[in-house]
């Protein structure tokens, strides 16, 4: 069952006026193992929709943090020395961090935020490379992210072994890059999909439980947060609290154009803050299977721009593009449209509490606000889901 008329929930294509768009623009790295496997276990050949490039958290000049080839600890050690942005106190200020953060098994106090975990960092570093890195990790600003989440990330990423760091860009709409292989997949292993059909009800009946007026054996709750609730509440009102209590963190996609413009590469992080520059990172559509000129304006953890409204936010991110790079002409820009997913992630904040896996016997939750080491992320939905199906399979 899916109460949308389509599969994919937060990550999948929208028809804005014509014009096929993803409703957010979303980032793999090789350390979703889970998530290959199970594009392929459905006949998605990753190499093939999906760009690998090293780690390259870097501007339009060429400046930022790149992520050379070989193990993950040299790679980075290496990577920060040969970041010419930062003097060498600054550099050696990181890898003095990372080290310690090695040592402690990349643990911290679970009441951290990312900002107190960085409070001695140099500011420069903080505003080059953690800030970014934590909100396009956590979809929470760093002064009030989880640290203990944040460090697991890293370890996970940047220090999961050759490869882990790479990021996977989309070479196709999201709908193709899984939903609509997944559901073919499924048709053809014989199940029954139901789509824009809402699931009203779920009740204990027998030995299984009844869904609007069929019976099953077990379900699989893979709604968002809320939506849970409403179905659980008088079944585990104290499961349904936490889900309940949840709160969310937005990101606004503006995608504009700009005739001829192509970027030294797919993706470039942007100085951006809360007030002037709004988007952090950058994609350039036109070499991941979009239109030529066409750029993707990411503003992930975007409270404050959703708050100043689509007209501001829009202005904003002109501007920002055209001092970027433009030389400062607005009037070379075109807006293609501008999507914003106000509940895209759930708030990472320290010491939250986040609904368990386990809901009753035989019925069981997913996704990625379920109970879990990672934040709001598409691995962190696919793992959800197979420990799910093992348990209830157990």
């Amino acid at each position: 069952h899916d109460m949308a008329p389509q599969a994919g929930g937060r990550a999948r294509a929208v028809d804005q006026r014509g014009l096929v768009l993803d409703n957010g623009q979303h980032i793999l790295i090789g350390a979703y193992r889970d998530t290959l496997a199970l594009m392929r276990r459905v006949g998605i050949d990753p190499d093939t929709v999906l760009l690998r490039r090293p780690l390259a958290l870097v501007d339009a000049q060429g400046q930022g943090l790149r992520l050379p080839a070989g193990p993950a600890l040299v790679a980075f050690a290496r990577a920060v020395w040969a970041n010419r942005a930062w003097t060498v106190a600054e550099r050696l200020a990181v890898l003095r961090g990372a080290t310690a953060w090695l040592a402690r098994g990349f643990a911290c106090d679970g009441a951290l935020t990312v900002a107190q975990l960085c409070r001695s960092w140099p500011q420069r570093v903080v505003d080059d490379f953690i800030d970014p890195l934590c909100v396009a990790a956590l979809n929470t600003p760093a002064a009030e992210a989880s640290a203990t989440v944040f460090l697991r990330v890293l370890k996970d990423g940047l220090f999961g072994g050759p490869g882990s760091a790479d990021l996977l860009l989309p070479r196709v709409d999201l709908s193709a890059l899984l939903p609509a292989p997944t559901l073919a997949h499924l048709q053809a292993q014989g199940a029954t999909l139901k789509l824009a059909e809402r699931v009203h009800r779920i009740a204990p009946e027998g030995s299984g439980w009844q869904v609007n007026t069929t019976h099953f054996d077990a379900v699989v709750l893979a709604t968002p947060p809320g939506e849970a609730a409403r179905l659980v509440a008088h079944l585990a009102p104290e499961w349904a609290a936490v889900a309940h209590a949840l709160r969310y963190e937005p990101i606004v996609t503006v995608t504009l154009s700009c005739a001829g413009l192509r970027l030294p590469q797919p993706m470039l992080a942007l100085a951006s803050d809360a007030h002037v520059r709004p988007a952090q990172f950058v994609f350039d559509r036109g070499q991941l299977g979009g239109p030529e000129g066409q750029l993707a304006f990411v503003i992930s953890g975007a409270a404050p721009w959703v708050a100043a409204g689509r007209d501001a936010t829009l202005g904003a991110c002109i501007d920002q593009a055209a001092a970027a790079f433009t030389a400062g002409d607005a009037s070379r820009w075109q807006v293609v449209a501008m999507l914003a997913e106000k509940r895209a992630t759930f708030r990472c904040t320290p010491g939250l509490q986040r609904p368990a896996a386990a809901i009753a016997p035989g019925l069981w939750a997913a996704g990625d606000h379920v109970a879990g080491p990672y934040p709001a992320t598409l691995e962190g939905a696919v793992r959800s889901g197979l420990a799910a199906v093992r348990a209830l399979n157990g």
